[in-house]
């Protein structure tokens, strides 16, 4: 059984408590199949870490992509309490725990309130991928 959280439309709110790295993946994607097992790994090391580790597959949660202006795959976010990161560090299991443990985080500007994947603006955004991708 995986140990990494799957979010969606409806519970992704769950990132706005407590510290999470969530992973936006298309099955499709090489990046993100090469990356798959690294994520598996860092999510068993999840409670030693202290954090929950989650994935969103933007093929089946346009919206939640959009939330979060998810642009290219694999893209990592780390959250903290409602306050996010984008994480933009190497994707060995080594670093990504390495910016747990050694609190790298903290040193990565946070996401503008505005672009915040929880403010008013990404809501919109978020209906709007949505529609797009019903229309397509």
């Amino acid at each position: 059984r995986s140990s990494v959280r799957v979010l969606c439309g409806s519970n992704w709110s769950l990132v706005l408590q407590g510290q999470w790295m969530l992973e936006f993946y298309a099955p499709w994607c090489p990046a993100c199949q090469q990356m798959e097992a690294t994520w598996e790994s860092f999510a068993k090391e999840s409670e030693r870490l202290g954090i929950t580790v989650g994935k969103v597959d933007v093929t089946q949660e346009p919206g939640l992509s959009g939330r979060f202006f998810v642009t290219t795959l694999p893209t990592i976010y780390h959250a903290n309490d409602g306050v996010f990161r984008r994480y933009r560090g190497s994707r060995t299991l080594e670093d990504l725990q390495g910016y747990i443990l050694e609190r790298k985080w903290e040193a990565v500007e946070p996401v503008a309130g505005w672009k915040s994947p929880s403010s008013i603006m990404m809501h919109g955004m978020a209906g709007l991928f949505h529609f797009s991708g019903w229309i397509r």
